[in-house]
């Protein structure tokens, strides 16, 4: 793993204190360079430096100068740049690869979205390292710099060693992602750029949190797809636990000696809030595959196995937010995936119901629970975001994947 540079190396040091003003900006835009010398306890001198180096390489601009009637210079504001960096994010799905490119702020700039041709670990990274490269290619221009790709996997990452340990959703184990990602980006000129990857409900909760002006801490994502996860944000970081399986909350159980899971227990979650789960109910699994337009279809028409079906998932979503509400107390609950777009008002109504009437036999306030900002992008752009996240938080070397320094460094 990183270790932390010796104290005495003066270019990190400068870094975090560079990275320190664009998190003040961040929290609160039109700062000037008076009020980022006043919050950070640096020099005007010193923040006068750093904010020179941080327009020319992109990331400020200046507004005009604020009229204020004191005597003397007016303060000039200062926000974020957002035309002249990109970031690109992607979601490596059991079925499917999302991609998106973003600005600093939050803004995608373009997306796309393929199915996934084999699920073969050598051929999904070299499918999803083709659409990236084309993706940038189409949204660069001169004097745009691509800050670092941030890839979702969907399943358990151990953070220590960086290896996907398992993803029951597309068949791998103890999958070395990060040198098959790198050595494709490489092949495909991309090779100097920073690779990120994480499970996919810790970036889009990373990205709910990261492109927000609110700032609802702690704040728990709970992805909803095939497979169910939670990613937790606590404190502004992202809370992965001692290994980082932290919110696999898919595999927790609902129900004793019930339903048999993807991963191989029985009674998970996912067995019973999974969209598989949903499909198999609603006559909607065609030779092992979902046919999400037949699910869509037969939800639209009123068929009552499928609203059903839909609205069982919704009141076990209920108990698993519940729980997730009595171990992690959080600000907010954000519901993301397919599984939620496809349920839309059933599941979610009995969703809310049930987590209504868990608080109600409580005489408790249940936490707000919100829908992702960015709904079936929300991984991909929680990518791009993670990017931004390790970028602006370098003092803290748990974000940046071992295997980011080996791809580089293969190339």
């Amino acid at each position: 793993m990183p270790t932390v540079p010796l104290t005495g190396d003066q270019q990190f040091i400068k870094n975090i204190n560079r990275m320190a003003l664009l998190r003040l900006l961040l929290k609160a835009r039109g700062l000037s360079r008076s009020d980022l010398s006043g919050s950070s306890g640096l020099t005007r001198s010193t923040v006068s430096v750093l904010v020179k180096e941080l327009i020319d390489e992109g990331w400020l601009v200046e507004d005009d100068a604020a009229v204020t009637g004191a005597p003397g210079r007016r303060p000039t504001p200062l926000r974020l740049d957002g035309t002249r960096i990109l970031l690109l994010g992607a979601d490596l799905g059991p079925d499917a690869i999302r991609v998106v490119a973003t600005s600093i702020r939050g803004d995608v700039v373009a997306s796309e979205q393929a199915t996934l041709r084999s699920k073969d670990p050598d051929a999904a990274c070299h499918q999803l390292a083709e659409m990236a490269t084309a993706l940038f290619k189409r949204v660069a221009r001169r004097g745009v710099r691509l800050l670092g790709i941030g890839v979702g996997l969907h399943g358990l990452i151990d953070k220590r060693s960086g290896v996907l340990e398992l993803a029951p959703n597309i068949g791998w184990r103890n999958v070395e992602v990060g040198r098959r990602l790198g050595k494709e980006l490489a092949s495909a000129g991309l090779g100097d750029v920073p690779v990120y990857y994480q499970n996919e409900a810790d970036l889009a909760a990373v990205g709910e949190a990261e492109f927000s002006e609110r700032r609802d801490d702690p704040l728990v994502y709970v992805s909803c797809g095939v497979g169910v996860g939670a990613g937790i944000i606590l404190d502004e970081a992202l809370f992965t636990g001692a290994s980082g399986s932290a919110g696999e909350i898919g595999h927790t159980t609902l129900v004793i000696g019930g339903a048999a899971c993807s991963c191989g227990r029985l009674g998970c979650a996912e067995a019973y809030i999974g969209l598989k789960a949903i499909a198999t109910a609603s006559g909607c699994v065609r030779r092992g595959h979902i046919d999400r337009r037949a699910l869509a279809r037969q939800l639209a028409a009123g068929d009552e196995t499928t609203h059903d079906a839909f609205a069982r998932a919704g009141a076990s979503l209920g108990v698993l937010m519940q729980n997730v509400w009595s171990t992690f107390n959080p600000q907010v609950i954000v519901l993301g995936g397919e599984t939620v777009t496809l349920g839309g008002a059933t599941l979610l109504d009995a969703a809310t119901g049930a987590l209504a009437d868990f608080a109600a036999r409580a005489r408790l306030t249940a936490p707000e629970v919100r829908l992702a900002r960015y709904a079936e992008l929300a991984t991909a752009v929680g990518g791009a975001a993670y990017v931004l996240h390790a970028t602006l938080h370098p003092h803290q070397l748990a974000l940046h994947t071992p295997y980011v320094g080996e791809a580089l460094a293969a190339s």
